[in-house]
């Protein structure tokens, strides 16, 4: 009998990377839209991006992968 499969949760893949060392990628939030209304400093904040938490890459991995 074969093991049933989850499903990606679409949402999640569009806003996560994994990298190649398997750290997650993840940008900051708040900078897809309605940007000419936030200070140029937000803008330049949101461009870089971070690394998703330990605690928060084991809660997602069921989902993301």
């Amino acid at each position: 009998m074969s093991k049933n499969k989850l499903k990606t949760h679409k949402g999640t893949k569009k806003v996560l990377n994994v990298r190649d060392g398997g750290s997650i990628k993840i940008g900051h939030p708040g900078t897809r839209h309605n940007t000419g209304k936030k200070n140029a400093a937000s803008n330049r904040c949101g461009r870089k991006s971070s690394a998703l938490s330990k605690a928060d890459a084991n809660r997602l991995k069921k989902v993301t992968i």
